[in-house]
Order: structure tokens, then C-alpha cells, then sequence
């Protein structure tokens, strides 16, 4: 299967990066490399550019695929370690830094994957195949109140307690083991009347298996913290998000980055010594066009924000 995703907001966010000629640009979520692609026609090739994701087939798809006459470097690896990537290239800041949250178009649609409620597949999930936890191991091994944690907190799932009882059940009888046995089991927990309204009733379980298993929201804050040292002055960082909890940890963070004072409300005088080291571009977030939702009905959940570095982070 041909590696693809259909990059969301592309326009938005390259005309909202700036990329200039001889800059250097990091996409610390390759996917189908659309967004850098974008940025190296839009510098005519003239910069260093590096490609990082924990997909292995992302990796080896941009290698086959990207032009080899330009200044490009590509990393399997997790873009909570940016610095450290960073560090191994050489690199002491960049000029930009784009980050395309969630799951891609080809790692949906390839049946072996797992991630997907309307193909049947083994339980899987796994961004990055090397790693040992599966959605499969989730289902089948952790408690009842685990798996209404995961299912409420990840997914904001109102009937969380319910499919986590139901699960417990089922697995009694054997282990649940592919992606459609899992939605029979939350499709018998919810009741048929909240299933007729709002998305797929396993759309929110799956979620929030991913991004347990894929450990998600807890590397993001980090990421963007380190991401902004990274970033030379007026350099931009570039986050598209796909549901709630990332936009909120996306906002959040940029909202700390760019305050001079983070100190509790309740305290009269600041004693932080907190100093802003970005400047928040988007006041709100930029949301997909409706001609571009018409066309790829993936991207209606996208939320880009943006943020341009002001001062050293020392």
C-alpha cells in the first residue's frame, strides 16, 4: 500500500510559517511529507530541511520519494525528543517547526494497522511499530477502572463506565482481538438510542486507545516547550490538532509561553520571573474551509495554531 495523507490546512499554515530561502525547517510529523514538500517549493529547495516521525513507513516512503538534490534529512524517531534530534544533527536553532497531530490518512486506511472502527483488523494502534504496547494488550489486560480512565479521559466518552464493563465481559470469554469484535462490544454497551445521534459510537473509544497507547497528550506540552528553545528569533512553530484535549494543551502552552507572569491569580506579587519567549499569531484557532472539508471530511475537526519565537529562551 502506497504511503498518502492528506495534509489539512496546508495553505494556512505554510503562508502562516513564512518560509524563507536558506532557512531551516522541521516537520516533527512527516506523515506523506505534504507540509514539507510545501515548504521546500516555497524556498525553491534553498534551506535544510528535516523530516521526523515515529512511522517507520513514513520514513522510508520520504526516502523514495523526496528529491535528492536538496539539504534534507529524515529521522525515525518521536518528536518529544526534538532536541535531542536536534543536538545529534548539529543544529543549534531552526527556523521553523510544524507539528500535524493525530493519526495520518495511509495509517487509517491500511487494514494491518488497527487504527481504523470501519475496517476489521487486528487490535493494533501503534504510530511506531517498534514499540511493545498495543491496543490489543489495552483491551485485554487492564482493569475495569483502567479502561474507564482511559476511555473517559482520552475520549471524553460519556458511556466510558459502561463500555469498560462491557469489555471486562466480553474478554471472559476470550481476548478481544480485532478492531470490529471491539465495536460490537461498544455498540452493545451504548444504547440504541444515544447511538443515532453525534459520530461512529466507537469513534471516541478508539480515540482514546491511541492516544493511550501512542502516549499522545503527555509528550505535547513538553514538546512544544522544547520546541520553542529550539526556535531562533522570529522563527514560528505551526500546531494543527484534531479534537478537544490537544487543542486545549496546544493553547495552554502557547498562552505560557507568551506570558511574563505565571504565578497563581491569588498571588498579589509576581515572584515567578517568568519572562514570554513567544508571541501568539493566531488569537483564535484557523479552521478548515468548507470547500476543503468537502473535499476531505478527515480535516473537519482541524484547529491550527501558531506562535513566532520573541526572545531567547536563556
Amino acid at each position: 500500500m502506497a504511503y498518502y495523507h492528506e495534509s489539512v490546512l496546508l495553505k494556512e499554515t505554510i503562508d502562516l510559517l513564512d518560509p524563507k530561502p536558506g532557512g531551516i525547517y522541521i516537520d516533527g510529523t512527516l506523515g506523506g511529507g505534504g507540509h514539507l514538500r510545501k515548504i521546500i517549493e516555497k524556498v525553491g529547495g534553498r534551506g535544510k530541511f528535516i523530516g521526523i516521525d515515529r512511522d517507520k513507513d513514513s520514513i522510508m516512503n520520504a526516502k523514495k520519494t523526496f528529491p535528492k538534490d536538496i539539504d534534507i534529512v529524515f529521522v525515525h524517531d518521536n518528536f518529544k525528543n526534538i532536541l535531542d534530534i536536534a543536538k545529534r544533527l548539529g543544529l543549534k536553532a531552526v527556523d521553523g517547526i510544524i507539528f500535524d497531530l493525530g493519526v495520518s490518512s495511509y495509517q487509517l486506511d491500511d487494514e494491518t494497522r488497527g487504527f481504523s472502527y470501519m475496517k476489521n483488523a487486528p487490535l493494533d494502534m501503534r504510530m511506531n511499530q517498534e514499540i511493545e504496547l498495543t491496543a490489543k494488550d489495552v483491551v485485554n489486560t487492564r482493569s475495569k477502572e483502567e479502561l474507564q480512565k482511559i476511555i473517559s479521559e482520552y475520549g471524553e466518552e460519556l458511556w466510558a463506565a459502561r463500555i469498560a464493563e462491557f469489555i471486562c465481559e466480553r474478554r471472559k470469554e476470550k481476548p478481544i482481538e480485532t478492531t470490529f469484535e471491539l465495536v460490537e462490544v461498544i455498540k452493545a454497551a451504548i444504547p440504541a438510542g444515544a447511538r443515532k445521534k453525534g459520530p461512529h459510537p466507537a469513534k471516541r473509544t478508539f480515540q482514546a486507545i491511541r492516544i493511550f497507547v501512542n502516549n499522545e497528550l503527555n509528550i505535547l506540552e513538553t514538546a512544544i516547550k522544547d520546541s520553542a528553545k529550539l526556535l531562533s528569533l522570529r522563527g514560528k512553530i505551526c500546531i494543527i490538532s484534531f479534537h478537544s484535549l490537544e487543542d486545549r494543551i496546544v493553547k495552554n502552552t502557547f498562552r505560557e509561553l507568551a506570558s511574563d507572569c505565571i504565578c497563581p491569580k491569588d498571588i498579589p506579587v509576581c515572584i515567578c520571573n517568568h519572562k514570554r519567549t513567544l508571541k501568539i499569531i493566531t488569537s483564535k484557532p484557523v479552521c478548515p474551509s468548507k470547500d476543503e472539508i468537502t473535499i476531505n471530511p478527515r480535516s473537519r475537526s482541524a484547529k491550527l495554531r501558531v506562535a513566532e519565537k520573541i526572545r531567547s529562551s536563556k
